[in-house]
């Protein structure tokens, strides 16, 4: 874009146009909202009246090649963007032929081909999507723009902060449009933010920022080609205020009485088509018979889509899986003959992972908290600053929703990001990330955009570093449909796990156990990818099936081998993979041992033992000899004190002593 577009060109081609796609939305949700009355529309219904002027001025100035990301009340960036209004209402009907497959709704359109990125649900919860669509964009020096609409609301969101302090700290070429319409949900603006001029925030971050009168299509047309210019010449972020108003309810649930009937017939007064339509019509550069022909051409596309909709197909129920994760699955890896050995550690063998993963496929990046030039926090991506520079080795401020979320978008566009969570307690502060976005991308969009993405974090205790640096939540991880859940025990996982979990689809999260990045032992140097859809019996055994996973592997493997001087021979199935649940390889060893022990550094309540004790409940019962029985952490919060933290959580006496009462012991 040039300075001389600066200014739009208002001729009668132009304008036409711009009061069409208002007129557009405006009778579109007009519809949508007396089908809703008819429960043709279910869920909730946000609708845009009243915002018109927003989309109309911005989104048709965006090329084909541009990403957006919109909000909950995103049905007119929808039909801007090009999306059909017959897959739209479609959409919301909830059919198969909806541009979302009819599994997201209202809240989440989606469409690959117009590169629309969805609606979100969650407030505040597509912009660090949008850094990450920029980020991949910047990295591959491809000439982007990702624009990305948000309510004010969102601004009091964690997320809002740490995306516009990613966006100005790493240059990110993001347009962020604030739709401020006055009211998040019911509380005005002035209720919740001590600086209620949001255009100011945008300060503190050095990002580049005007308010503009968002009733005025003009003037927004005016502020984002303004807005537009500067991002293609600098490659860094800007903000948009666009101070407007929502005529209807937050929701068709809403009964808006938090606001007076007054002041809502005062905005309508001065509402973006009106005001425009008639400044046209005084100025004589439009007639009052053109705009009913738009009208009777938008009338009767609407007709039509409301026929599409009722019309269409649903979704067969046979079909509920689909979309879940890819449908499509990697072939496992070839196991090549072991060649040379050499002694190595697990930290040692995540390191060779990472760098061989880097110099096979330059979209492969490392970021995270004190990945650089610290070199991690667990010392795994010590030397890598140096090796592959600060664009792959990316330190990234303690915002772990932001970045991870970054991340995310990173991947949807192409690129293939190991994400580092310094501790799997930092993962809880990018939960929603993970599980609303990550999580559910592939399935909301019904299979056109997957999340390849590989999230890394510290997990487990035996540190002495207390409560709060001691958890054990991948079992929690393990509850949430879409992702993947990997616990790498052996220094081969440790190395060829990485390199499997890059070429997944969908999103794969790593579990690495703290008391693991010391443990040393022989590696092949021509360690390759493991296949990571099966457990392994890491030791046969008749007597009794030992089932675990990750930093009790050794423990239990002691453990089966202290057994044997009772007399008991016990097997060791290494899960590896907790989701999903590699049920057949339990079940073989169950069937042949007849006893089973669970050990799990999980707390017992809502465990992942009690999972598998119940799924083998469900379809092994009548193999089984004795009780199922679990070795879990005790139920209080890891202590600091080392002999309380022995005590708590699971050691080889207290998996030798479990085993031995099922098996005839003492």
């Amino acid at each position: 874009m040039t300075a001389t577009d600066l200014k739009p060109h208002l001729d009668r081609a132009h304008v036409l146009a711009t009061l069409g796609h208002m007129i557009r939305i405006r009778r579109f949700e007009d519809i949508c909202a007396e089908l809703y009355t008819k429960e043709k529309i279910r869920g909730f219904l946000h609708l845009y009246d009243g915002e018109e002027a927003i989309a109309a001025g911005i989104i048709p100035l965006l090329g084909p090649q541009d990403r957006l990301v919109a909000t909950y009340r995103e049905h007119g960036h929808a039909l801007i963007r090009g999306i059909p209004m017959n897959a739209i209402l479609a959409e919301m009907y909830g059919k198969a032929s909806g541009c979302a497959g009819g599994r997201g709704g209202s809240m989440h359109l989606f469409d690959r081909d117009t590169n629309f990125y969805g609606g979100n649900a969650i407030v505040g919860g597509g912009l660090p999507l949008a850094v990450g669509l920029g980020l991949a964009d910047k990295m591959r020096n491809e000439n982007r723009v990702t624009t990305c609409f948000f309510g004010e609301g969102a601004v009091a969101e964690g997320e809002f902060h740490e995306s516009m302090n990613l966006a100005s700290l790493w240059n990110i070429p993001v347009l962020l449009v604030c739709e401020n319409n006055g009211y998040a949900m019911g509380t005005a603006l002035e209720r919740s933010e001590a600086e209620t001029d949001i255009h100011a925030k945008a300060k503190g971050y050095a990002v580049a920022s005007e308010v503009v009168d968002g009733m005025d299509v003009v003037a927004v047309e005016v502020a984002a080609r303004r807005a537009l210019d500067a991002i293609q010449e600098t490659g860094k972020p800007y903000l948009l205020e666009c101070r407007t108003y929502r005529f209807r309810a937050h929701s068709m649930f809403d009964a808006q009485l938090y606001r007076p009937n007054e002041e809502v017939e005062q905005w309508r007064e001065k509402g973006p088509i009106v005001r425009f339509q008639n400044w046209l019509l005084e100025a004589g550069i439009i007639s009052r018979e053109e705009i009913d022909e738009v009208v009777t051409d938008i009338d009767a596309e609407i007709a039509a889509a409301v026929i599409f909709a009722e019309e269409a197909a649903w979704e067969p129920v046979e079909s509920l899986g689909r979309h879940v994760t890819a449908q499509e699955r990697l072939a496992p890896p070839v196991v090549q003959p072991a060649q040379q050995m050499v002694e190595t550690t697990y930290r040692e063998a995540i390191k060779t992972a990472i760098v061989e993963a880097m110099e096979r496929d330059d979209r492969v990046f490392l970021m995270g908290e004190d990945v650089g030039r610290y070199g991690g926090c667990y010392a795994v991506s010590k030397g890598l600053l140096d090796r592959f520079g600060p664009e792959r080795i990316r330190d990234t401020p303690l915002s772990e929703s932001g970045f991870t979320g970054a991340g995310i978008g990173a991947a949807i566009a192409g690129m293939r990001p190991i994400v580092e969570l310094m501790t799997v307690n930092f993962s809880l502060l990018a939960l929603d990330q993970i599980l609303n976005t990550a999580a559910t991308f592939r399935h909301m969009s019904n299979g056109q955009f997957g999340v390849p993405l590989v999230i890394r974090m510290a997990t487990g205790a035996g540190k002495q570093l207390a409560a709060q640096h001691s958890h054990s939540l991948e079992g929690w991880y393990a509850h949430i449909p879409g992702l993947r859940i990997l616990t790498p025990a052996t220094l081969e996982d440790a190395r060829g796990m990485l390199w499997t979990a890059i070429e997944e689809p969908d999103p794969v999260l790593i579990f690495e156990n703290v008391m693991l990045y010391n443990r040393s032992g022989p590696l092949a140097t021509n360690a390759a990818p493991v296949d990571i859809e099966k457990a392994v019996v890491r030791r046969d055994g008749r007597d009794i099936s030992l089932i675990t996973y990750g930093g009790s592997l050794f423990k239990t493997l002691e453990a089966a081998e202290k057994l044997t001087e009772d007399g008991i021979d016990a097997e060791v199935v290494d899960l590896r993979i907790l989701r999903p649940l590699d049920l057949a390889t339990v079940v073989a060893s169950v069937t042949k041992t007849h006893r089973v022990l669970i050990v799990d550094e999980g707390w017992k309540s809502g465990s992942l033992a009690a999972e598998i004790g119940m799924r083998l409940a469900e379809e092994a019962f009548f193999e089984l000899d004795a009780p199922l029985a679990r070795v879990c952490s005790t139920e209080v919060p890891i202590p600091y004190a080392g002999h309380l933290e022995e005590a708590a959580i699971p050691q080889i006496a207290g998996i030798v002593s479990a085993a031995k009462s099922f098996c005839g012991g003492s």
